[in-house]
């Protein structure tokens, strides 16, 4: 099954360090958001990212609709308040531990 790579671009530097009480309530929302592809057992894995001097979110989706993913992504509220935006990626070969 094909696997894509959403990597959240931040609006800042270290932004998940420095989360605003406005922003840690969009990233709830956002997270909870995500919620169905975990459900389903799409979401390989979803989370933030921290480096030594920055920060991104990345998720790893299992899925046959590219364009759903992307529709989906689109109303993410990270995205529907432009506090963030999404980089998406087709993985050309991976490979995923079995479930």
């Amino acid at each position: 099954m094909p696997k894509f790579v959403l990597r959240l671009k931040a609006p800042r530097p270290r932004f998940a360090q420095t989360l605003t009480d406005a922003e840690r309530e969009i990233m709830g929302r956002h997270a909870a958001y995500w919620r169905p592809y975990l459900q389903r057992g799409d979401m390989v894995a979803f989370g933030p990212v921290l480096t030594d001097e920055d920060s991104y979110g990345l998720a790893v989706v299992e899925t046959d609709d590219e364009q759903a993913l992307r529709e989906f992504a689109a109303q993410d509220p990270v995205i529907t308040t432009g506090t963030a935006s999404f980089e998406v990626g087709r993985m050309l070969a991976g490979h995923v531990r079995a479930r």
